[in-house]
């Protein structure tokens, strides 16, 4: 499953929308048009005999006039709505009323749904998302945001409860392939789109009781009939909304039921999972009244209606599992023959799991094979079971002190921190002056008790903190965010040069957190190619070019071998040229480019890192932080 392909299907799946909201606005100023001249024909108090004959009387002004106001009420809904949600994932979960875990949780089950999410996301490349918490017995989850960067994960009681670790690693990997993949920015544009288009029903419904409040207005009967014939047209617009939210969600489901079990190399996972809801006496079934607005972005169907087969936004349960089990016989109970097939599947892999975990720590300890570029591109936003093993393994690799510290706000701030101290010890003294003097109350303690236990982390064990350090520092506030944004300026900038590894540093940080913190809009779909962004390539590929050592080969050659893979004419400019300023440019530039594109793009960055058929840690923390910068995840870059 291409993840560039993906995400341009996201972005032609937009376009699906607008096609779809602009047919049902349409239809929307169709019907008010038909009920406002049947109210000003037949409803007024003071209709004429000649009125009654003449009947409707079609009028293209008027005609106008209303799809014009329809046009704006909706846009506007929708403007709104989308500008309400522009918090990204957390104001969606709080918006569902989920409660934030956070780590140290006493309940079991908790720190088991963050272990899982938290091991996801450092084997996907992404940002460890936030975990909600839904108190609704029916087991449901999802995930939602414009980004990975300012995604999260929610899910209810009852999932975490009632599932096992493998079904619940397969919901939370069906849930990763909509964070991969683009489809939560869909599903947050279908919330404001479908509002808008209710909006007219909910002026309605005020405009029936205020009319109804004011009988004695000589004007109370019109103002009645305009309301109802308003409530209407919003019951019709929910008509239209679940049919387009059907139109857009159903295939989405079954592309991220197959991602899930690529992901995690276990099919029985996820279809387990789905027919314990089948067995669950609440089903999939969520209480909250909201749930409607979201139910395109669930993992399964949050309520049931009447019309629930002609716009389920999800599709039959029994066709989801077939697809994922071809064997299942249609029996949502656990048979003998089921249980007896997993024991002896259990047994046969645990002489095998010693050697797994073996193989992935050769892969952390040994040194990097040669890697084609079409093999790390095809690794992007595409992680599978070999990428988890990794992630389990480092993870276990990494003192308990340094995951303590990342996995809570005042630690997570010692870590970056701790990460950008210079080895030299004048500046390194410096540094810390600084922030014994300026850091928020707790955060310098915990830096001194990390350096104190050891005085350098692992390279390969650097992105992974970061990964799980960004998801504790979401909780801070934003004027905590601006001095942590402040303090980590100053380190890096004390000793008046930067490192690659600071650079790299601080663009995964910075824009994730930028994200969150930063924004007050939500982002666009890109648009930008390739050409229009020449002078930008150029800086991109030339600063790579001077910052990594290829075996035997000129500067010329490292870069020639990137430019030919764009079959583009550039220059390859002098390192002197290229401050840090200009780069930032131009990847903010590159980041606005359209899917295919980056893929064209971070190809080409492969083959100027590997140009020599190796890879190093510090040129992938490099590529990694670039790709991170246009939002492309990469996992672990591993050999076979």
């Amino acid at each position: 499953m291409n993840f560039f392909e993906s995400q341009d299907t996201a972005k032609r799946n937009t376009g699906k929308l607008i096609f779809l909201f602009a047919l049902a606005v349409l239809s929307l100023i169709v019907i008010t048009n038909f009920l406002v001249m049947a109210v000003l024909s037949f409803g007024g108090a003071g209709m004429t005999s000649m009125a009654a004959k003449t009947g409707v009387h079609f009028d293209p002004m008027m005609f106008l006039i209303i799809g014009a106001i329809v046009s704006s009420i909706v846009l506007f809904g929708s403007l709104y709505k989308i500008s309400s949600l522009s918090g990204g994932g957390a104001r969606i979960a709080e918006m569902m009323n989920g409660r934030l875990l956070v780590s140290g949780s006493a309940d079991p089950a908790e720190r088991r749904v963050l272990n899982i999410v938290e091991e996801m996301a450092i084997a996907s490349g992404t940002p460890v998302p936030p975990v909600y918490l839904m108190e609704e017995s029916g087991i449901n989850a999802f995930a939602a945001g414009y980004s990975p960067s300012d995604a999260i994960v929610a899910v209810t009681r009852g999932t975490i409860d009632t599932l096992s670790r493998d079904q619940l690693q397969g919901v939370i990997a069906h849930e990763f392939s909509h964070i991969l993949h683009g489809d939560m920015r869909i599903n947050i544009r279908l919330i404001g789109v479908l509002h808008g288009i209710m909006v007219l029903g909910i002026i309605g419904y005020h405009l029936l009781r205020g009319g109804a409040y004011s009988r004695r207005s000589k004007d109370s009967g019109g103002i009645v009939f305009v309301g109802l014939a308003l409530v209407i047209v919003g019951f019709v617009g929910t008509f239209f909304g679940n049919l387009i939210k059907a139109a857009v969600s159903r295939q989405r489901e079954y592309l991220a039921d197959a991602s899930a079990v690529q992901f995690t190399r276990n099919p029985d996972g996820i279809g387990q999972a789905l027919m314990q809801i089948a067995r669950n006496q609440d089903r999939s079934y969520i209480k909250n009244p909201k749930s409607a607005e979201i139910s395109h972005a669930l993992f399964e169907e949050g309520q049931v209606s009447a019309l629930s087969r002609l716009y389920a936004t999800h599709p039959p349960l029994n066709d989801r599992i077939l697809a994922i089990l071809p064997r299942w016989k249609g029996d949502y109970e656990e048979s003998d023959w089921d249980r007896s097939v997993l024991a002896a599947a259990e047994q046969k892999e645990k002489p095998f799991e010693q050697s797994r975990r073996e193989k992935a720590t050769a892969i952390l300890t040994g040194a990097t094979g040669v890697l084609l570029a079409d093999a790390v591109i095809n690794q992007v936003g595409n992680p599978d079971g070999k990428h988890l093993d990794y992630a389990d393994a480092l993870v276990r690799k990494i003192p308990q002190l340094f995951l303590d510290a990342a996995r809570e706000p005042s630690g997570a701030r010692a870590i970056i921190y701790f990460l950008v101290l210079s080895k030299d010890e004048s500046v390194r003294g410096r540094q810390l002056k600084v922030l014994q003097s300026s850091a928020d109350i707790g955060v310098f303690d915990e830096l001194q008790k990390l350096y104190q236990s050891v005085s350098e982390i692992a390279a390969q064990q650097r992105l992974p903190l970061v990964t799980i350090a960004l998801s504790s520092m979401r909780q801070l506030s934003k004027n905590q965010y601006q001095l942590f944004r402040g303090n980590f300026k100053t380190l890096v900038e004390i000793d008046k040069k930067m490192s690659l590894l600071e650079w790299s540093l601080q663009k995964i940080v910075m824009h994730s957190l930028d994200a969150v913190f930063g924004k007050d809009e939500a982002p666009y779909f890109r648009k930008k190619n390739l050409k229009s962004c020449k002078k930008s390539v150029s800086v991109l590929l030339s600063i790579l070019t001077h910052s990594t050592v290829q075996d035997g080969m000129l500067n010329e050659e490292t870069f020639t071998a990137g430019a030919d893979e764009l079959k583009m004419s550039l220059q390859l400019i002098a390192v002197s040229k290229i401050d840090f300023d200009t780069l930032n440019n131009a990847l903010d530039d590159l980041a606005d480019l359209k899917p295919l594109q980056k893929a064209a793009l971070l190809k080409a960055c492969v083959r100027c890192i590997t140009a020599d058929g190796k890879i190093q840690a510090i040129e992938t923390e490099l590529l990694r932080a670039i790709a991170a910068t246009i939002d492309c995840p990469v996992p672990p870059l591993l050999s076979d």
